[in-house]
């Protein structure tokens, strides 16, 4: 398998990236989604139902399907054959900076169900900081792998 894996590197590397980009495009919207709906739409409005279908949209069509296939492609070259040095401290950094991001995704998850449910007891403030970070995760995960610096 290593070189089915080496031959197809560039192309997992590829896929990898757009997923990357797809999941997190995502990340970054949904909290914004969260705080335009708890602070322009009061409960059962028509405007509040619409939040409701662009947040169930927006995680059901591309925030769930890229984060697995992030995760897909990740795995795939961390089997990749000299790849990546265990030895070293940025892939663990790296490897818990993105754990840190699939629970921050549980976490959006659960809380548009609450929307959905009409059971949303945060306010803007909340979801203004939760908005902050997918990018800090994101400048961890990204220099890690770029620049290597441990």
């Amino acid at each position: 398998m290593g070189d089915f894996l080496l031959d197809w590197y560039f192309w997992v590397k590829a896929l990898h990236i757009i997923s990357v980009i797809s999941w997190m495009a995502g990340m970054f919207y949904l909290p914004r989604l969260f705080v335009y709906h708890v602070e322009r739409a009061e409960t059962g409005s028509e405007m509040s139902e619409t939040f409701k279908i662009m947040e169930r949209k927006l995680m059901r069509a591309i925030i769930n399907p890229a984060m697995f296939t992030t995760w897909i492609f990740g795995l795939l070259m961390v089997f990749t054959p000299g790849v990546i040095d265990w030895g070293e401290i940025w892939p663990w950094i790296k490897a818990a900076s993105v754990l840190t991001m699939s629970g921050f995704h549980g976490w959006l998850s659960a809380r548009r169900k609450e929307f959905a449910r009409d059971e949303n007891t945060r306010n803007g403030r909340t979801y203004r900081l939760a908005n902050e970070v997918p990018t800090v995760l994101m400048l961890v995960i990204v220099i890690m792998v770029i620049v290597k610096p441990f």
